[in-house]
C-alpha cells in the first residue's frame, strides 16, 4: 500500500502521469514462453564433446534469443535465498531512512526509486532499487552479515559471468576477449511495489548497456517480459534458474551476431515482486568493437569506449527522456533517429 512507511511515494509523486491513463493504456499483453534452458554441468564435464555441445547451445541461444536460462550454474540456491531475505529486510526499512541514511558503506546514490526524468507514463518505472558496485567493504552501519552475503553473491555472479563471456567471445571465431573490471560491475537489488492503477511498467522497456547480465527472479510473481519476433513474451519465473542476457556492448563487440534484446517488467496490481541482477562491465576506457572489427568493411559500429557510451546514454535520457543506445554509434547511417 502506498501509505506504508517503507514504500517510496510513487503515487503521490507521479499521479499526474495517470490522468489520461484510461485513454493511453500501455501495451501490457504478452504470450508466455519458455526460454532456452542450458545445463552448465556440460562445461565441467570431463568429456570435451559435452563441453562443446554446451558451448554451442550458449552461442546459439545468444544469437537467436539474446536470452537464455542456466542450471547447475554454481551459485548455491541457499546463498540466493539468503540474499533474498537480506534484500527484503533492506527494502522494509522506513523510506526516509533509505533516502537519507547511507547503507552499509555504499554511496548515498545507491538507493533509487521511480524515474525522476519521466514526463509520461511510458517513461515511468514503478520500482525501487539498490545499485551496489563491486567494491571492498570498509565500514557500515548495518549488519556485516548482510554486506557479506551481498559480496559473496557478487563474487559468484562475477565468476559465472566471466565464464559465459569467455564462451561467447570464443564463439565469435577468434579475437581477444573483452577485459572486464570488478570496479565497474555492479549488483542491483530490485523491488516492484504493487500498482493498483494497473498497466504500469515496473521497469520501462530497455536494453542493457553492459556486456552481459545475469538475472535471478526471486519469486513466482511474474512480470518479466522480452521482445521476440516483434511481440512481447512473458518469461515464466523459475527461481531455481538464472537468466542470462546479452548487453549492448556484446552486441557491438560481436558485430550483431549476438542480440541485446529489449525487455521490461510489468508491475503487479496487488503483489510486490523482488529480483536481483548482476551487470558485467569492462573498464571505462575499453574500446568497442575490437580493432579487427574496426578495420573490417563489414563492421557495423564505429569505435567507441564504454565510458563514451555511458555518457551518451545519460545525455540522451536528459535531453529526450529515452535511451537511444547503439544507434548513436552506427558507422554508416543517417544521424536522424
Amino acid at each position: 500500500m502506498e501509505e506504508h512507511y517503507s514504500n517510496p511515494p510513487l503515487m503521490s509523486t507521479y499521479k499526474h502521469l495517470f490522468v489520461d491513463h484510461h485513454r493511453h493504456r500501455l501495451d501490457i499483453g504478452a504470450v508466455e514462453c519458455d526460454l532456452p534452458v542450458i545445463d552448465l554441468a556440460g562445461l565441467l564435464d570431463d568429456g570435451e564433446s559435452s563441453a562443446q555441445l554446451c558451448r554451442a547451445d550458449i552461442v546459439r541461444a545468444a544469437s537467436e534469443w539474446g536470452f537464455f536460462q542456466v542450471t547447475n550454474h554454481g551459485v548455491p540456491q541457499a546463498l540466493l535465498r539468503e540474499l533474498h531475505d537480506a534484500q527484503v529486510a533492506l527494502f522494509r526499512r522506513p523510506f526516509q531512512q533509505k533516502v537519507t541514511e547511507r547503507l552499509l558503506d555504499f554511496s548515498p546514490e545507491s538507493y533509487r526509486w521511480g524515474t525522476p526524468t519521466a514526463t509520461c507514463l511510458e517513461q515511468l518505472s514503478w520500482s525501487e532499487a539498490y545499485h551496489i558496485p563491486m567494491t571492498p567493504a570498509t565500514a557500515g552501519s548495518m549488519s556485516r552479515c548482510i554486506r557479506a552475503v551481498i559480496e559473496e553473491v557478487s563474487t559468484a555472479m562475477y565468476e559465472l559471468a566471466q565464464k559465459l563471456a569467455a564462451v561467447l567471445t570464443r564463439g565469435l571465431g577468434g579475437g581477444e576477449a573483452m577485459m572486464t573490471r570488478e570496479e565497474t560491475c555492479f549488483l542491483r537489488l530490485n523491488r516492484y511495489p504493487p500498482c493498483a492503477m494497473g498497466g504500469a511498467f515496473g521497469l520501462c522497456p530497455h536494453t542493457d548497456s553492459d556486456f552481459l547480465t545475469i538475472l535471478h527472479q526471486q519469486d513466482t510473481i511474474g512480470g518479466f517480459q522480452l521482445l521476440k519476433g516483434g511481440r512481447w513474451v512473458a518469461v515464466k519465473p523459475n527461481p531455481s534458474t538464472l537468466i542470462v542476457n546479452v548487453g549492448d556492448l556484446l552486441q557491438a563487440w560481436s558485430n550483431d551476431m549476438y542480440k541485446s534484446v529489449e525487455h521490461r517488467v510489468m508491475a503487479n496490481a496487488t503483489l510486490e515482486r523482488f529480483s536481483m541482477a548482476f551487470f558485467l562491465c569492462p573498464s571505462y576506457d575499453t574500446l568497442i568493437p575490437s580493432h579487427e572489427c574496426e578495420c573490417d568493411d563489414h563492421g557495423k559500429y564505429r569505435s567507441f569506449t564504454f565510458g563514451e557510451y555511458r555518457r551518451q546514454i545519460m545525455e540522451d535520457v536528459r535531453s529526450t527522456g529515452r535511451k537511444i543506445g547503439l544507434h548513436r554509434f552506427l558507422r554508416r547511417s543517417s544521424t536522424a533517429l
